[in-house]
């Protein structure tokens, strides 16, 4: 296995991540809290195996939830890799270009 490097998550990617999970929380705790189970997951998948992933916009890569419109945008740099935004999937993409 490959040598563990820190991973950061931009503090406009959690708050993207706390409104959805607001969002639906308000229709129901369970999707609420599968939403926010999802993007952990996917943070821990993401950090095990960071190449894994497609290349997408301005350096990024992109990963998609499997159960909810979003997608987790990140850059793996040689010292960390960095979770830019979790973003509905219907959003202008690259709107989150200015945290890269």
């Amino acid at each position: 296995m490959a040598e563990s490097k820190p991973y950061r998550v931009d503090e406009l990617a959690w708050a993207e991540v706390e409104a959805a999970d607001q969002w639906y929380s308000e229709r129901s705790q369970d999707a609420g809290s599968a939403f926010v189970l999802e993007v952990i997951e996917a943070f821990e998948t993401i950090f095990q195996s960071p190449q894994r992933w497609p290349e997408y916009l301005y350096g990024t890569r992109r990963y998609l939830l499997h159960h909810f419109p979003f997608s987790i945008v990140y850059l793996d740099d040689p010292d960390a890799v960095t979770f830019v935004a979790v973003s509905h999937n219907k959003r202008k993409p690259g709107y989150w270009r200015r945290r890269v």
